[in-house]
C-alpha cells in the first residue's frame, strides 16, 4: 500500500474505511475521545497507519489536548556546567516525545507564577531551586523538582526527582578517612537551596571524630570565588591535609589557589568535588569527585514530568544514585598530619 508524499489523515481514513474524524479519535491520546472508536476499529486505523507510515502531527494533537508541547526548565544559572548537563538530557527526552523545552535562569517565585499563568507551557521542571524560588505556583500546573526537596503530601501535580547528594558527600569523606586524612578543609556552598543543605548534612555526618575548618563560599561566584574561598582555608597556620569542595568549579579555584601559594595536589594536598563536569577530568591533576548525573536528571524528570501531565505519575520515583569518581587528586595523608591527631603518647 503506497501513497504519493507524505501520508496524511485522509489517506488513511481512505484506507481503512473509516471517516477522518475517527483517525483524529484513534490518534487523540484522549482516553474519554479513544472511547467513542471500538477497538477493533482503532487496531485496523493503526495498521493501516503502520504500513503506510504516517506520523501524526504533534502541533495538531496537542491543540486537540489543550496543550501546547512546551517544557518549562528553569535552573538558577545557566552559566553552571552542571545545568547544561541537566538541559541536555531533558532536550534529548523531550524531542524524543514530541515535546519542546524552554529554559530560563534565575527566575524568582514571581517571575515563575506569571509564566505559568498564562496556559503557555505544559508543565514546569525546577531545577536545585532556593527559597525565593517557591510558593507561588498554582495547584493546577504541573511540576517535577528536580536536586529538591520531596514536594509536600496533598498536591496531585507535584513530584520531586532526588539525588543522592548527601550519599555522595559521605562517599567522598570516606574516601578521604581511608587515605588517613584526619583534619579536612570543606568550600562550602553559602545558597539556600535544599541540595547544598543535603551536602552539607551527609558530611558532617560523615565527618564526625575529624577535625573540620570550614569556609564559606557562593556557588555563583564562580571560579574567582572558589580561589578567594581557597586562599582564605589554605593561608591558615592549622590547613587541612584535604578539602571537599561543594561543586567542581569551586575546586578549580582551590587548584588555583594552591598554586599560588607553592602548595602540590596531590602531594601536599587532597582535593574532591562534587558534580563532575567535563572540565573536572582536565584539571592537572584530573580531579576526584562525585557524580551527580545530570544528563539522567534531565531526562528522567522529563519522562516523569510528562506522566504527570498524563494523569500516570508514580506516587515517589527512587532518588537517583550518585558515584564517587576517583581520580588524581587525592593521595594517602602525609605522616605528620596522621601523627598530629594520635597526641603526643604516639609521637
Amino acid at each position: 500500500m503506497v501513497t504519493a508524499g507524505r501520508p496524511t489523515g485522509r489517506d488513511v481514513a481512505r484506507a481503512a474505511g473509516v471517516s477522518q474524524a475517527t483517525v483524529s479519535l484513534v490518534f487523540s491520546e484522549n482516553d474519554l475521545t479513544r472511547a467513542r472508536v471500538s477497538a477493533s476499529t482503532r487496531e485496523r486505523v493503526r495498521a493501516v497507519a503502520q504500513q503506510l507510515g504516517y506520523q501524526p502531527q504533534a502541533a495538531g494533537r496537542q491543540l486537540r489536548l489543550g496543550r501546547t508541547g512546551l517544557l518549562h526548565l528553569a535552573v538558577p544559572n545557566i552559566l553552571g556546567p552542571f545545568f547544561a548537563r541537566v538541559l541536555d538530557g531533558a532536550q534529548s527526552a523531550a524531542t524524543e516525545s514530541g515535546l519542546a523545552v524552554v529554559v530560563s535562569s534565575g527566575w524568582d517565585r514571581g517571575t515563575l507564577a506569571r509564566a505559568h499563568g498564562t496556559g503557555q507551557f505544559d508543565g514546569l521542571l525546577l531545577c536545585s531551586p532556593d527559597d525565593s524560588q517557591l510558593g507561588e505556583l498554582p495547584d493546577t500546573v504541573p511540576v517535577v523538582f528536580l536536586d529538591a526537596e520531596p514536594a509536600p503530601a496533598g498536591l496531585p501535580l507535584r513530584r520531586t526527582l532526588e539525588l543522592d547528594v548527601a550519599g555522595g558527600m559521605a562517599a567522598a569523606v570516606r574516601h578521604l578517612r581511608e587515605l588517613g586524612h584526619v583534619r579536612l578543609g570543606h568550600l562550602r556552598s553559602t545558597d539556600s537551596a535544599y541540595t547544598f543543605r543535603s551536602r552539607q548534612a551527609g558530611f558532617e555526618r560523615a565527618a564526625r571524630g575529624l577535625e573540620v575548618l570550614e569556609v564559606g563560599v557562593s556557588i555563583n561566584g564562580g571560579l574567582e570565588a572558589g580561589r578567594a574561598a581557597g586562599r582564605e582555608l589554605l593561608d591558615r597556620t592549622d590547613r587541612p591535609g584535604a578539602v571537599v569542595c561543594d561543586d567542581d568549579v569551586v575546586a578549580a579555584g582551590l587548584y588555583h589557589a594552591a598554586a599560588e601559594l607553592g602548595l602540590r595536589i596531590p602531594e601536599d594536598l587532597s582535593v574532591v568535588g562534587i558534580d563532575n563536569i567535563l572540565a573536572a577530568a582536565l584539571l592537572s591533576p584530573a580531579l576526584t569527585t562525585v557524580d551527580l548525573p545530570g544528563e539522567r536528571l534531565g531526562r528522567a524528570g522529563v519522562e516523569l514530568l510528562a506522566a504527570l501531565i498524563a494523569g500516570d505519575a508514580p506516587a515517589a520515583p527512587e532518588p537517583l544514585a550518585t558515584a564517587l569518581v576517583l581520580r588524581g587528586s587525592t593521595r594517602a595523608a602525609a605522616a605528620a598530619e596522621v601523627r598530629s591527631d594520635r597526641g603526643p603518647q604516639d609521637s
